[in-house]
Parts: C-alpha cells; sequence; structure tokens
C-alpha cells in the first residue's frame, strides 16, 4: 500500500542509514498525541510543492475505445480487478504492478495501452502467488528490489495459513520466504513493506487483533521493524519502535523521513518515526476517514483514505515535518474507496480501489488503478 518519495521505479530511495533509528531501540506504548493535530479535511488545497503540477501531469490521455473494463475517467489505467492491495511503479515510468488482496495476483499495467486490463485478466500476470485471503488477510503489499533494473526481484507481504510473512519473488515468479512467524490474526493482518537501502527493509505489522501484542517486545505484531537482508547470512530482524494497530502503510520522504500509517478505534494516525524510533504525531482523524497507503514528498505527506473515498494532502515543514494546517482532501468520490498508494513519474502517484471488499460499491469497472498529479495551489501550509 507505501510510499514512495521521488525514486524511479523502486518505492524507496536509498537512505542514509545515520537518518535511521538506532537497531535497539524499543517503544513498547502508544507515543502520546497532540490534541491540536486532529481534525477532518480542509476543502481546497493548503500546500505547495513544486513537484506536483499541471506542466508535470502524467499522460494518460490516450484514446480509449468503447466497450466492458474501459473506463473512460482521466486517470484510470487499469479496470476490472479483485481487489487490490499494492500498487509500485516499474524503472522505465509508464508502467507498474498491482496486487490482487484476495487472489494473491499481481499484474503489469501499461499506462500507454488504451485498454490495459480487459476482461477475464487477459493482461501480463507477473505471479502468482498462495494466499490465505480469510478475514483481511491476503496478498497485502509488494514493492520492487532496489537493484530491480539487475534482478528483477519482487517483495510481497502476505498471510499464509499459519502467519503473515514477507516473500522474495524471483523473475520465475518462485516466491522465497525471507520473514516469517508475524502474528495472524481474525483481523489485523495488513501489512507493509518499504526498502531504505540496498540491504535494508522497513516491515510494518498490524496487531493481529490483540493491542496486547502490539506492546509485547517478545511479538513481531504491531511493529515497524528493520529487516537486513545480507547475502548467505541469516536475515537479522529489529525493532524500529511499536504500538502500531491496524497496519496503514509506511512511506520515506526524499530527506529519510519516515511516516506511517494506522488505525485504532480512537482514531486514525498519521505519525512521524524519529531517528531514537519515537512515534510523533502528524495529523489524527477522530471521524475514521480509513487512512491507507501514503506517498511522501519533500514538504507533504499524501494519504490514500478508503471511507472519505479521497486522497487527504498533508504540508509538512520541510526543517520541521510538523503538519499545522487542516490537510485537504482531493479527488473525493471520483473513484471511491483508496487503498494502495505509490510514488509515479513526476511527482505523480499510483493509487489503487478497493470498491469489491466488504462495504464497498462497485461499479461495472472496479476495482481500478489511477494514475494522478495532485494539483500545486499556494496557501497557508509551510513553503
Amino acid at each position: 500500500m507505501s510510499s514512495f518519495r521521488g525514486r524511479t521505479g523502486v518505492r524507496a530511495g536509498t537512505v542514509s542509514l545515520s537518518l535511521l533509528i538506532a537497531a535497539t531501540v524499543l517503544v513498547t506504548g502508544c507515543a502520546r498525541f497532540d490534541d491540536s493535530a486532529s481534525g477532518p479535511f480542509t476543502t481546497e488545497p493548503t500546500w505547495k510543492d513544486a513537484d506536483f503540477g499541471p506542466e508535470k501531469r502524467p499522460s494518460t490521455t490516450t484514446a480509449k475505445p468503447e466497450g466492458p473494463c474501459i473506463d473512460q475517467s482521466e486517470g484510470v489505467v487499469a479496470t476490472c480487478l479483485d481487489v487490490t492491495s499494492g500498487v509500485v511503479g516499474l524503472p522505465d515510468g509508464t508502467t507498474g504492478l498491482v496486487a490482487e488482496q484476495k487472489t494473491g495476483g499481481i499484474f503489469k499495467i501499461d499506462t500507454q495501452d488504451p485498454t490495459p486490463m480487459p476482461p477475464a485478466h487477459v493482461a501480463p500476470k507477473i505471479a502468482q502467488l498462495d494466499v490465505d485471503g480469510s478475514g483481511d488477510g491476503g496478498l497485502e503489499d509488494i514493492t520492487l528490489s532496489p537493484t530491480y533494473s539487475e534482478d528483477g526481484l519482487i517483495y510481497a507481504y502476505l498471510t499464509t495459513p499459519s502467519d503473515n510473512r514477507v516473500v522474495r519473488i524471483g523473475e520465475d515468479g518462485a516466491a522465497k520466504p525471507v520473514l516469517t512467524g508475524i502474528p495472524k490474526g481474525g483481523t489485523g493482518n495488513h501489512g507493509a513493506i518499504e526498502f531504505i537501502s540496498e540491504t535494508e527493509m522497513l516491515v510494518l505489522t498490524g496487531d493481529a487483533g490483540d493491542a496486547g501484542g502490539a506492546a509485547n517486545p517478545g511479538s513481531l505484531a504491531g511493529k515497524l521493524l528493520r529487516v537486513t537482508l545480507s547475502p548467505g547470512a541469516p536475515t537479522q530482524t529489529e525493532v524500529v519502535t511499536s504500538g502500531i494497530a491496524t497496519a496503514g502503510d509506511v512511506c520515506i520522504g526524499p530527506g529519510g523521513t519516515i511516516w506511517v500509517t494506522d488505525r485504532t478505534p480512537v482514531e486514525d494516525r498519521l505519525r512521524r518515526v524519529t531517528p531514537e524510533g519515537a512515534l510523533v504525531t502528524g495529523w489524527t482523524w477522530t471521524d475514521h476517514p480509513g487512512v491507507s497507503g501514503c506517498v511522501a514528498g519533500a514538504d507533504t505527506v499524501s494519504v490514500a483514505m478508503t471511507e472519505a473515498k479521497g486522497l487527504a494532502i498533508a504540508a509538512a515543514d520541510k526543517d520541521t515535518h510538523a503538519i499545522t494546517v487542516v490537510p485537504s482532501l482531493q479527488y473525493q468520490n471520483m473513484w471511491g474507496r483508496l487503498n494502495g498508494a505509490s510514488p509515479g513519474p513526476s511527482g505523480s502517484i499510483w493509487l489503487a480501489t478497493i470498491n469489491k471488499a466488504p462495504g464497498g460499491e462497485p461499479g461495472p469497472n472496479d476495482d481500478r488503478v489511477i494514475l494522478v498529479a495532485p494539483s500545486a495551489q499556494s496557501g497557508s501550509g509551510p513553503d
């Protein structure tokens, strides 16, 4: 579902290790929140971001013929999918991958194809994974190897009958375990993955329906983990921070700032991870808009909203990362319930819908993938 920061083809750019938290830091409870950083949305954008603008809007206006599973809406680049989860752009800047949560399929998207997802999935399937799609489990997220152009590797976070885990998918479609034993539950199985260097990955895990597990240092549930992948050596897993409820996404800004989204019974949260491993409030929403995938820019954080059915844009100060202006909500009700989010070319954003999931109202072309460029307008937000 993550994120995103001005990289080409890889969901996370390489980040200086000095910006990461100390390997052994463990926070065993939720951070305290500033109640002033809470509220719904503004109705108009209130931020500036030079990366966004109509002059850099991706070209998705190829004429589309009429027919089944062909959505004429601007920006829609894939249709008639099952419930989606992760979406990610490929290095060429015009194609991407989208995962289906319940089927375990990963499909290729071509933004230049006027009929990118014909009926009956007559489209390139990159891989087919065995997943347990019961409850909220299944194929939860995908990302690319930082050296994807050389090795063609894809990583996925998924649910099996016994656990949640991270796997590595080769060009032959075969999946090999990377991290296993993440607790599985009737709920709380969502997770997200994001590379921070060629050998280190962040893994966001849900609480598996047990809030106590998120605070338990002996459990992998409800954590942000740093996983070190060393060829020929065992995988090393360290806790970055604890207290995650229903996991949303992890995304990293161009300067290495780490953001996470999650949902609790009290509020939905966008929080920043400090170098010491503490969780600092970015913004909270007590009306539960359904925070999901996120994309971090130099001075904005964009969050896909499931229940609010739009893309929230929060202006973050470039130096302090503080969010002091109510986030704006763009594209509301244009495509329904949004879930996955990932950076696209030239400041655009990949989004994926989950209208076929319980509680949604699917249309004839759902579920869909959209490529958008949020508009840039001046306002009272940080420069």
